[in-house]
């Protein structure tokens, strides 16, 4: 059988590599995909969103599954120029991808659907969400107020603040950092604490199941300091979650979103990952994402028992619910090695040293996200997120021990890691 993955991350990395670990995938094809990735798939050079001619090489050249990686593609409605030319896909619908390319709309569909999340307020403006902030009975119980561009912004469109100047700043430099396509409507929200959780699933509109939960890492330096990041590791681990907590989870979130999909006529099959924070009051939504995580991919993956092309035909073929997904116990770990300057500046071309030894330890996984090959073949840094080291253990002190000794073995000039993953208290 023949696959193809768009995308040319770490996220894919696992993905390319969960399917090659099945015998009835011939081929893998990849869609930019990156250097680490061409050990195990065909790298094409056909840009994402160019959803035209992927479609066009997925007819050329029998594919027989062609899985989404990030929300880019899905946004441009690659799904439903398949499923028009009768190509198999995994992934929703552009009209369901709204629930990630659209924070109005995604609030919305939570308020309609009585799904649990932080109160908010839509603005048509940025002086109408300065307003709003300064209306202080309305943020007179908040710890702060989050700042949320619309549309998609690459992981630069929230900015979480603790007072009212702070906002005011946030809304009128938000046109800058995330553009103004994406900011051209504002969501304010009322800041939630407490701790907060990745949960994914796989569904097929009607049936669904639930993978390990898992917590990511943003901030770029120990103890959740620096800015911001596309995560710098994640973690799964029984300990994340309690069973009468994903019970609630289950009845008041994922049930409610996919019978509200369903209502509103949203086609989704595919990924539905939902950001969680587990606050007092119980588990609230920050938000969807409408495909699998990076990294908390790359942690997830390596604990799957069960064919990711089984999984694929069975969310295609609605028969989801006939199909027991296995997982394997324990923990896992991903740690992040990010380029100097990153995430403002990343320098690139740096050569990649000691991915062999650290390739050779008992049970590590090394995901590429960001590398390319120089004229003598060799790896170099060609990104912000350069590789993501992956361990599992039967616990996650063994699981962090085998990343941590392998991300060890690994160096360039500048190379940044966190210390920290899976002690830090936040998210």
């Amino acid at each position: 059988m023949k696959v193809l993955v768009i995308g040319s991350g770490g996220r894919e990395h696992a993905i390319c590599e969960a399917f090659s670990s099945d015998s009835k995938v011939q081929k893998i094809f990849c869609i930019l995909g990156n250097a680490g990735i061409s050990t195990v798939a065909e790298c094409v050079a056909i840009k994402p969103e160019d959803i035209s001619s992927i479609a066009e090489f997925a007819e050329k050249n029998g594919i027989e599954i062609t899985f989404v990686g990030g929300e880019g593609p899905l946004a441009a409605g690659i799904v439903d120029e398949f499923s028009g030319r009768g190509l198999p896909i995994v992934g929703p619908s552009k009209s369901a991808a709204r629930l990630e390319t659209s924070k109005v709309f995604a609030k919305d569909f939570m308020k309609k659907y009585g799904i649990p999340t932080a109160e908010y307020f839509a603005a048509n403006s940025t002086a109408e969400a300065i307003k709003c902030v300064r209306s202080k009975e309305q943020w007179k119980d908040s710890a702060g107020i989050v700042v949320k561009a619309d549309g998609l912004a690459a992981g630069k469109g929230v900015v979480v603040t603790s007072n009212q100047q702070e906002a005011e700043i946030a809304i009128n430099t938000l046109e800058k950092i995330a553009g103004s396509e994406a900011s051209r409507r504002i969501v304010l929200e009322e800041r939630l604490e407490g701790k907060e959780l990745s949960l994914l699933l796989f569904t097929d509109g009607d049936s669904y199941s639930l993978m390990p939960p898992a917590r990511d890492h943003k901030r770029l330096k120990d103890a959740d300091c620096g800015p911001n990041t596309g995560g710098m590791g994640t973690i799964t681990d029984s300990s994340l979650i309690d069973e009468p907590t994903l019970k609630v989870i289950e009845e008041k979130i994922v049930k409610r979103t996919l019978e509200g999909a369903k209502n509103e006529g949203l086609d989704y099959k595919g990924i539905l990952f939902i950001g969680l924070m587990l606050t007092k009051d119980g588990p609230k939504v920050l938000e969807y994402n409408v495909r699998f995580g990076d990294p908390e991919t790359q942690s997830i993956l390596v604990r799957l028992d069960t064919s990711l092309l089984e999984i694929s035909k069975a969310i295609l073929d609605k028969s989801l619910s006939k199909l027991s997904i296995d997982w394997k116990q324990g923990s896992s770990a991903t740690v992040i090695l990010a380029a100097e300057g990153y995430p403002q500046n990343p320098r690139k071309g740096d050569k990649i040293e000691g991915l062999e030894a650290a390739n050779r330890l008992d049970g590590i996984n090394i995901f590429h996200s960001g590398t390319a090959f120089d004229e003598s073949g060799n790896f170099i840094t060609a990104g912000g997120r350069v590789l993501g080291v992956t361990a599992c253990g039967e616990n996650l002190d063994e699981a962090l021990a085998r990343a941590y000794g392998a991300a060890h073995l690994i160096n360039w000039p500048g190379m940044q890691m966190r210390n920290d993953i899976g002690r830090a208290t936040a998210g």
